[in-house]
């Protein structure tokens, strides 16, 4: 290859390429080559100094201790560690694996203050785990009260929580793995994906679809249907998704965890950046500048506008994202829109479509943090080791759901974009592999620590990347879906701290009166209700609509898609103005904050789930 990286690839270097895609493998890994090189150009091209991000190396326990608070349970340490009451419901709900995740942590950061002489009362992690289980009888999974170990008794039935209004992901690990109604191509979201590991480990079915970036051909992996529906980024309320992420750091935990891999989150330190422009500007920066000109915006104007720009020609254009712009141009060009830009008096006439496209993958590259964030760049690097090819696109979907907001909607819009890039295929001759090969080195080597890693092991690094932006781009459809094991958990511990809360007021005798007053308000409201929707029959409020409310006979075959589409067939005031894809019905409360539903959610299954939710129509989030 006549690159100088190249030179850096040792003889006879492979990664698994399979026969007679030999060349095509080449062609590919020189896409990767040549992008890296022009990266490099572009760099030495731009004489302003720019300021390395410096990560910090965590001291010993500081980076466990960092893992607690993220997963909000600090107050399991410090000087608050005798208030832990609040992590108990928390706890309750965890799986066996995520619970030996956090006991690991626990257990690390309580040898680290020991040898420091900290004063803070670090609980045995053990205590916890049987307090929590003492304290209310059947409220965790089932596990042993006392200590968990991934590596004892992993394959024991699991009790479950008690009542038959909902069971969590732990409640179905009953079944051995080999007896689950899932392909190897399912993607099973109803059981935690640490449990699945740690079943699959020591059986001869983990053995098989070992993992490797080479293969060609990636699996056709798909989500089978859930009668409760399914669950997107986005249709959960805010103080569902707080829960959301610490589950989802604790699981990704657990699932490194029981496959050996690593899992370290690397921190920043603060430096100081740009608070105005485009280029080199943070995404949060950015957005607050950009809500000023249109509000509720998600995504950076620019970077919006970039994508349109290159679209607007054709996405037919041979080469495209491959071929770069003339240097000089774009960086001409990237001096004019900071100055032009928001005053809208750039003229983008005399944007070339390549030109377009290096300005943002430039755009990409000059963020002051990663857009796949300096806290999990290398845990999404480090998702081409796991062993299966399942586990590893398990793994990209708990990353994702870790990203912060503004960089998560922002991938998701490159993402989607890339794949319309891939449609043209045919014409523009840009394959999911190329065009992997080409974003690879924009996402990945971050001029604040990635340009050292390559250094390290550049093939390794190349082809590894690679193939996780290749499955970022293939299922980036799965990857925004929240598994159900996860919603299941939020349920369980919604359901809990109500419970509480109804505990901690029954107690105090101020609240008696109250609770009286309450009751009987509550009578007074519910007895219309109780005469006018039978056993079997829901209450849809829509109070936006011209019809307002609707009592809906609930049949197995009901779907929430069919309650949206009658109530909008319902002609008259302002329904006309509204389509079907801009309203949603909408799951609220009960044991859920808010939950935007699929249309294809069987009513009568979500309503055995959550029997004291209330339905509402109205327009969706954006």
């Amino acid at each position: 290859m006549n690159h100088d990286h190249s030179k850096k690839t040792p003889d006879g270097a492979s990664f698994d390429r399979s026969g007679s895609q030999d060349s095509l493998d080449e062609l590919s890994m020189d896409d990767y080559w040549k992008e890296l090189e022009n990266i490099h150009e572009t760099r030495g091209n731009n004489h302003e100094e720019r300021v390395a991000l410096v990560v910090k190396e965590p001291d010993e326990g500081e980076l466990e201790e960092e893992w607690l608070k993220e997963a909000g349970l600090s107050n399991l340490f410090g000087e608050s560690s005798g208030d832990s009451l609040e992590s108990m419901v928390f706890l309750s709900t965890l799986t066996r694996t995520q619970k030996a995740a956090v006991e690991k942590r626990v257990e690390t950061v309580r040898q680290t203050m020991r040898k420091k002489n900290k004063q803070h009362q670090i609980p045995d992690v053990r205590d916890i785990f049987r307090l929590q289980n003492d304290s209310k009888g059947k409220i965790c999974d089932g596990s042993e009260p006392s200590t968990v170990r991934t590596s004892e008794n992993k394959n024991e039935i699991q009790d479950g929580t008690k009542g038959p209004k909902f069971s969590l992901g732990t409640d179905e690990q009953k079944s051995p793995l080999e007896d689950m109604p899932f392909s190897d191509t399912d993607i099973n979201l109803e059981i935690s994906f640490a449990e699945q590991a740690a079943n699959l480990k020591d059986s001869s079915v983990g053995k098989m679809c070992k993992g490797g970036g080479g293969e060609t051909l990636l699996p056709n992996f798909r989500l089978p249907k859930d009668k409760t529906g399914t669950t997107k980024i986005g249709d959960l309320a805010p103080q569902d998704m707080k829960k959301v992420y610490s589950l989802a750091l604790i699981e990704l935990t657990a699932l490194y965890d029981i496959l050996g891999t690593e899992f370290k989150q690397q921190k920043a330190v603060k430096i100081k950046t740009k608070d105005s422009g485009l280029f080199g500007v943070p995404l949060s920066v950015l957005l607050e500048q950009d809500q000023k000109k249109v509000p509720g915006t998600k995504i950076p104007l620019i970077f919006q506008k970039l994508i349109a720009q290159i679209e607007e020609a054709t996405l037919e254009t041979e080469g495209l994202l491959r071929i770069p712009g003339v240097a000089t141009r774009v960086k001409s060009l990237c001096q004019e829109l900071e100055a032009k830009f928001y005053e809208g008096t750039f003229n983008w006439e005399n944007v070339k479509q390549h030109d377009a496209a290096s300005l943002l993958k430039l755009f990409i590259r000059e963020l002051p943090q990663p857009l796949l964030t300096v806290e999990y760049l290398k845990a999404f690097q480090d998702v081409q080791s796991l062993p299966m090819k399942k586990q590893q696109l398990q793994a990209l979907n708990l990353l994702v759901l870790l990203l912060p907001e503004a960089n998560r909607d922002t991938l998701k819009v490159l993402l989607e974009f890339l794949q319309r890039v891939i449609d043209h295929r045919d014409k523009n001759k840009m394959t999911l592999k190329n065009v992997a090969m080409v974003m690879a080195p924009n996402l990945f080597t971050f001029h604040g620590f990635g340009s050292k890693t390559i250094e390290q092991s550049e093939f390794v690094m190349a082809a590894g990347t690679a193939n996780v932006m290749r499955f970022m781009i293939q299922y980036q459809k799965l990857l925004w879906t929240i598994p159900k094991f996860i919603v299941n958990q939020v349920r369980k511990q919604n359901t809990e701290s109500q419970k509480k809360e109804k505990k901690d007021k029954a107690v105090k005798k101020l609240l008696k009166k109250m609770a009286y007053d309450r009751e009987k308000h509550e009578k007074q409201e519910k007895t219309p209700n109780d005469a006018d929707v039978p056993q079997g029959v829901i209450r849809v409020q829509a109070p936006h609509l011209s019809k307002v409310s609707m009592a809906i006979q609930l049949t197995e075959e009901l779907k929430a898609g069919d309650i949206v589409a009658r109530f909008l067939s319902q002609k008259s005031g302002n329904v006309q103005t509204l389509k079907k894809e801009e309203v949603c019905l909408y799951e609220i409360g009960g044991n859920i904050g808010e939950r935007c539903l699929d249309g294809d959610t069987y009513m009568k299954d979500l309503h055995q789930l959550n029997p004291n939710a209330e339905w509402v129509i109205k327009s969706k989030q954006s």
